[in-house]
């Protein structure tokens, strides 16, 4: 009996697919049948996303693609159309994270660069496909925020607030386009295995107890567990899930949490 595959016939955009919680999204995309295009700045490395994915039997081309530029991302999509036709999930995970301290301490650089591309990036993104979708009457987008936008980061609050927009950006934009077929959500990850906390780690065998002991599981998430998510927010298995947002975060963000008061339940 042939296995159902949950994308197939589907075309998939993917940005930052270079790495972390875009490649493996990819890769999970392409397995379940999506034709997948793969976007990022990096080139030679989402290139390398792309050869794995033809490995395991998948399709997938790379753009290059600066989703902070208008101007890129139309001719990402534009390019989508020509050659496909169609697109019917956009998976906006392209985004940018880094430490920058106190508020009064932080750099308008950092501002800038969080806001260009993690806030308007993914409404640009959003701007150019949803027409496409429109006319199709049916599409999926899943754009990515973090546990940091549902509550307050003492080491991010410039991060917060560019993710928190993302929300915003969603549930609204929801509203405005679920009457028309399209589903528009949001993931909220916490702390994930990706390459940047890998390298982290090796640096440091104890740099990641920090980050563990936020979330009640004890553990960090692994990127398949975020990409199997994302997956079902892209298929007709979650048809009718509209403007969620949706916390990927073993507990993180359900309430006040200290592990050093675990009692073990009897």
């Amino acid at each position: 009996m042939k296995m159902t595959l949950r994308l197939e016939g589907k075309i998939a955009l993917v940005t930052g697919a270079s790495s972390g919680l875009g490649k493996a999204t990819a890769i999970k995309f392409a397995k379940e049948g999506a034709t997948v295009i793969c976007a990022s700045r990096r080139k030679k490395e989402t290139e390398e996303t792309v050869r794995e994915i033809h490995h395991n039997g998948g399709h997938s081309i790379s753009i290059p693609t600066d989703i902070s530029k208008s101007e890129e991302v139309d001719d990402l999509i534009s390019k989508i159309i020509s050659d496909y036709g169609k697109i019917d999930i956009a998976y906006n995970n392209a985004g940018v994270f880094f430490p920058e301290g106190k508020i009064h301490d932080a750099l308008e650089s950092d501002w800038n660069a969080l806001i260009d591309i993690n806030l308007k990036g993914t409404w640009l993104c959003m701007k150019y496909q949803l027409p496409h979708m429109l006319e199709k009457g049916c599409g999926s987008i899943i754009n990515v925020a973090s546990s940091a936008a549902i509550v307050g980061w003492d080491d991010g609050p410039l991060y917060s607030a560019s993710k928190a927009g993302v929300i915003g950006l969603t549930k609204s934009s929801a509203l405005q386009y679920a009457p028309f077929g399209i589903r528009i959500n949001v993931i909220c990850p916490a702390f994930t295995r990706i390459e940047l906390l890998d390298e982290l780690e090796a640096e440091n065998p104890n740099a990641l107890e920090a980050y563990k002991n936020t979330i009640p599981l004890g553990r960090l998430g692994r990127k398949e567990e975020i990409a199997e998510a994302v997956t079902w927010l892209a298929s007709d298995a979650s048809s009718f899930c509209v403007g969620h947002v949706l916390a990927l975060d073993g507990g993180q963000t359900v309430g006040m949490w200290g592990n050093q008061h675990v009692i073990p339940p009897h």
